[in-house]
């Protein structure tokens, strides 16, 4: 597995990482039992990766509590991501008081002293201008050595600007893959920054595996996609087939066009299944051409108006 810097933070982190969203998620994502998730984890360390994902409502608190379980006793060797701002059943809430309580109970779950990098769980807007408390208090955090790093979990160019132009924050996780392009629009302002960029939902929720189609529909939370969108979707996986012409896996090339990019530090996809896992180590070795690139860049551009987003996420 090969390793990047997470911006100027000095962690080293795999070029895949584990998206926790999934691990033991009985309500948006079929459920999972403990057994499995430990031993996902483990298979996922065994195959290189070394940064994880997750947060205090993913699956009710229980992905962070299986992840202390799991990495108790190697808990140095792995870079430790959560998220403050949605409480464990769901509703977001932004406030400093909430904010020392779920930093406390994240690390009680985890079962460590620290994160590595606590990100905002997607705030609104107004709190990239930087005034709102809960960045002092985020500097507090990390001066009493219970966060190392901090910044924010957010989707468009514009959050990525301003939150860096305006806060400390020094990492961001965001919405990246063929379908959600926006983002890239601000790698200049990344650089400049020098900021670790995290790359979530790299396969729009199972679009870019190719494993969906018109025909398909779905329970948990990919039913948030109406027929006509479902239709919308598949009809762009369509056109992506020159992509995959020389047999390679979509998912491969999803992940590589991610990585091609040297501002992307990680890319973290879910993992339900041993089989997703070896799947998602294998995308390390894939590379794409600067054509393909260049014509994946082309492909967004040409569905966009002005940048704007073309699907609902």
């Amino acid at each position: 597995m090969n390793k990047r810097s997470l911006g100027a933070t000095g962690l080293e982190v795999s070029e895949i990482g584990y998206g926790a969203w999934q691990l033991c998620n009985s309500d948006s994502w079929g459920g999972m039992d403990d057994r499995t998730a430990l031993r996902l984890v483990d298979e996922a360390i065994d195959g290189g990766i070394n940064l994880f994902d997750t947060a205090p409502n993913y699956a009710d608190t229980k992905s962070e509590s299986i992840l202390g379980r799991a990495l108790e006793g190697r808990r140095d060797s792995v870079v430790l991501v959560s998220k403050f701002g949605h409480t464990p059943e769901g509703p977001k809430l932004f406030t400093v008081d909430w904010f020392w309580e779920s930093l406390e109970a994240s690390l009680g779950r985890l079962r460590t002293d620290y994160l590595d990098v606590l990100l905002l769980h997607n705030p609104p807007s107004a709190m990239y201008a930087g005034a709102d408390p809960l960045w002092s208090a985020m500097e507090e955090a990390r001066k009493q050595g219970k966060i190392r790093h901090f910044g924010a979990s957010l989707d468009f160019a514009s959050e990525v600007r301003d939150c860096l132009a305006n806060t400390g924050s020094e990492v961001l996780e965001v919405l990246f893959n063929v379908f959600h392009q926006d983002v890239r629009h601000s790698f200049d302002k990344v650089r400049e920054q020098a900021a670790g960029i995290i790359a979530k939902v790299p396969l729009d929720s199972g679009w870019l595996t190719g494993r969906f189609d018109a025909n398909s529909r779905f329970e948990g939370i990919r039913s948030r996609w109406s027929e006509k969108e479902i239709a919308q979707r598949a009809a762009l996986v369509a056109k992506l087939d020159w992509l995959v012409a020389d047999g390679s896996e979509l998912a491969h090339k999803a992940i590589a066009y991610l990585l091609s990019y040297a501002e992307v530090s990680c890319v973290i996809p879910g993992i339900r299944t041993s089989q997703q896992l070896k799947s998602n180590l294998a995308a390390a070795d894939c590379r794409l051409s600067p054509d393909e690139v260049s014509r994946l860049e082309a492909f967004w551009e040409q569905l966009t108006e002005s940048g704007s987003r073309l699907l609902p996420w």
